[in-house]
């Protein structure tokens, strides 16, 4: 398994994929304070629930330490407002529906207590025990309701096998479409992964895969047509979705997405969000701006998975994108963010 140690080593290479030094992102664009929508939290409560399940790392990356004062030290050091937290993979269940529903709440409940403590600082998706669907609308309806949370998280995959998009999730779908309710998409290593015949880490390539195969299978089945108010966040720059976006499109003659998603992929693709996380590079960032225009990116850190190091290595990458105008930076560093969640405009500068 990788650890921490070889991650925030691999920072120092980042510059060898376009990327300016680590220390110039120490400051953002000299006038806006990020919202970061891709920061992860680790409460004590949950690592203990996955040690008890034999889980003890993420996509071949052993857990890193992790506390609320770590994470704003961090954000101070790198002109972070606000972090937007999340559960990350591998999610709340490991096969009991009771179980996962209870660590989704308990989850769920840290959150909010840590946002009441820290407004500014913090916002919160909630975690859901997915793929229990009866449960997870239930957890949606009070994370986002009576915690007033803001938005929710969904891995691309999960433990039964069942892919975002799988219409047996509709109900949920629609729960989250009526309240337009940001939902915050990050990838797992799924349960068909190629396991032993790669000693590949999960973390480098199934989670960019993953992703992307969750982005067509809501589109292929028509879930982004039936349910367009639902605002969908695409970790890592969509994973290969916007390399694969042409390919896609040559679906659009099928009968399915004739009949699912008659607008066709590229008009789906185009009216979602992708964060910038562990995306800082000229080639990503160049094949992600030939998708969607500077309205439709979000700054994201990745951070505890990512080191402070790595994530701001990231960000310098893309404050350093020739593709980015003054105005470009300022939607993506915070502007973007804000529209979503109207609360955090007071911290954006």
């Amino acid at each position: 398994m990788v650890t921490r140690r070889t991650i925030n080593r691999a920072g120092l290479a980042l510059a060898a994929l376009g990327m300016p030094g680590a220390r110039a992102a120490m400051k953002a664009d000299g006038t806006h304070r990020k919202i970061d929508v891709h920061q992860h939290l680790l409460p004590r409560a949950y690592v203990d629930a996955l040690a008890q399940a034999g889980i003890h790392g993420a996509g071949g990356v052993t857990f890193p330490d992790w506390s609320p004062e770590a994470a704003i030290r961090m954000m101070d050091e790198q002109e972070i407002a606000t972090g937007i937290l999340s559960i990350s993979t591998p999610g709340t269940h490991f096969g009991d529906d009771a179980a996962a529903a209870k660590l989704s709440r308990d989850c769920n409940e840290y959150q909010a207590a840590l946002v009441r403590d820290h407004p500014d600082r913090f916002g919160a998706f909630a975690v859901l025990p997915m793929p229990f669907v009866e449960g997870s609308v239930t957890e949606a309806r009070y994370a986002l309701e009576e915690l007033e949370l803001d938005g929710v998280v969904l891995l691309s995959s999960f433990s039964d096998g069942s892919y975002l998009g799988d219409p047996a999730f509709d109900v949920l779908m629609e729960f989250l479409n009526e309240r337009s309710a940001v939902a915050f998409v990050h990838p797992t290593v799924p349960v068909t992964a190629p396991g032993d015949a790669l000693t590949i880490p999960p973390f480098a390539t199934e989670f960019v895969f993953d992703t992307s195969r969750a982005i067509l299978n809501l589109i292929w089945n028509g879930v982004a047509e039936r349910y367009p108010d639902i605002r969908f966040v695409f970790s890592h720059a969509g994973g290969t979705a916007p390399y694969l976006a042409w390919r896609w499109a040559l679906l659009d003659r099928a009968p399915q997405m004739q009949e699912k998603a008659p607008r066709g992929c590229l008009h789906y693709l185009r009216g979602f969000y992708y964060d910038t996380a562990l995306s800082g590079s000229e080639q990503a960032l160049g094949a992600l701006t030939r998708l969607v225009g500077a309205d439709r990116i979000l700054f994201g850190s990745d951070y505890p998975f990512a080191r402070a190091r790595v994530s701001a290595a990231s960000w310098a990458g893309v404050n350093g994108f020739a593709g980015f105008g003054a105005a470009d930076k300022a939607l993506i560093a915070s502007g973007n963010a804000v529209e979503l969640f109207p609360r955090l405009a007071a911290g954006r500068t």
